[in-house]
């Protein structure tokens, strides 16, 4: 059976400026309806990659396909407007002296009874049929956002390239309009690129993840996958909070405050970092000197100190000071769980939840 064609296929783009690579020998797919998001720190590379999808810049090197046809190598180009590319940006660009229906139809071509029509379809979809003939400057952030969408909807474009087109809403406003946003992209059935360097955004909206760094992708897989499988320290820190215990190995062992972990495939007498995320440390109170019995899932008991606790919300974040070395240790608790400083408490972390990179600083450089 013949595997689908991607939308989207990008092959070993490299652009440099002013000598130095910003995109790195990039290479990824994005399926029909699929929502793929180019995720990673400021100056990373991600919104320098949707401009040379969108034809905006040019690479140096490497090819850009659509539906398996060329359409950009560093010879051959077709111009961004041929392209069946929709951009969406942080900023909306509506145009202010049009009206909403104006915005919308801006893009579209043929007779003007079509245009009014795929106008009013999209405008009642985004739930701003009402304001068809107002203008920008008349509408919330919100109200402006979804006018965008529906602008760069309208010519039903193959591949949809969304350059952190939340970024200038509030927070209680985006999760919803993400949502809305979401849905509406799957009913059109376009491939979506969405770029942005919030994980919560990614992990929300996207079917895939493309984890970028200094130019490079350095992982990519479903959400799930790479949050769960790290490909190293950096990718595990970059999605939360994290607790690194550094140790040595010695004899495929590495000694821990929370027992010896078993660490084979690092080399004896080199540096490794054992990462656990807050979640994943559970407590228990300190019971005449002496802490719960170790188990297989949760090893060694270890005994700290609480050194502060906050209430943030929907969880409590709980730093220990380690009796082990001194180190301090982060947990969080669903709720309220505020102890009081000095409380003395057992920590356990959950070995099947934990990461083993080499130390930082003693990796291969990605």
């Amino acid at each position: 059976m013949t595997p689908p064609t991607p939308r989207l296929d990008i092959r070993n783009i490299v652009k440099t400026f002013h000598g130095r690579r910003v995109v790195d020998d990039v290479s990824f797919q994005v399926m029909p309806g699929q929502v793929t998001c180019l995720l990673g720190p400021s100056g990373c590379g991600k919104s320098t990659t949707l401009r040379i999808i969108a034809g905006v810049d040019m690479q140096d090197s490497g090819t850009i396909h659509i539906d398996g046809n060329l359409v950009c190598d560093t010879v051959y180009r077709i111009p961004p407007e041929r392209r069946s590319v929709g951009l969406m940006f942080q900023d909306f660009a509506l145009f202010p002296h049009l009206t909403v229906a104006q915005n919308v139809a801006f893009g579209l071509s043929g007779r003007k009874v079509d245009k009014r029509r795929r106008v009013e379809e999209l405008l009642e979809r985004v739930d701003l049929l009402n304001y068809i003939d107002d203008f920008p400057h008349q509408l919330s952030g919100g109200e402006q956002q979804r006018v965008a969408l529906a602008r760069a909807l309208a010519p039903r474009p193959k591949i949809m390239l969304m350059d952190e087109p939340f970024s200038g809403l509030d927070n209680r406003l985006r999760d919803d309009i993400r949502d809305e946003t979401l849905t509406l992209l799957k009913e059109e059935g376009a491939a979506v690129l969405l770029v942005t360097h919030e994980p919560d955004e990614a992990m929300r909206m996207a079917d895939e993840i493309a984890l970028m760094r200094r130019g490079r992708i350095v992982q990519q897989g479903a959400p799930y996958n790479i949050y769960n499988a790290p490909v190293d320290r950096a990718a595990a820190a970059f999605f939360s909070d994290i607790n690194v215990i550094r140790g040595k190995v010695r004899n495929l062992l590495t000694d821990t405050p929370f027992g010896e972990f078993l660490t084979p495939a690092m080399p004896d007498g080199s540096e490794v970092d054992i990462i656990i995320r807050p979640q994943h440390v559970k407590i228990d109170f300190d019971r005449n000197g002496r802490g719960p019995s170790p188990t297989p899932e949760d090893g060694v008991p270890a005994r700290a100190v609480v050194e502060r606790a906050r209430f943030m919300g929907s969880e409590s974040l709980v730093e220990f000071r380690m009796d082990y070395d001194g180190s301090v240790l982060k947990a969080t608790v669903p709720a309220v769980f505020l102890p009081k400083r000095g409380t003395p408490m057992w920590l356990m972390i959950r070995r099947d939840r934990c990461f083993v990179f080499p130390a930082a600083g003693h990796e291969r450089a990605a």
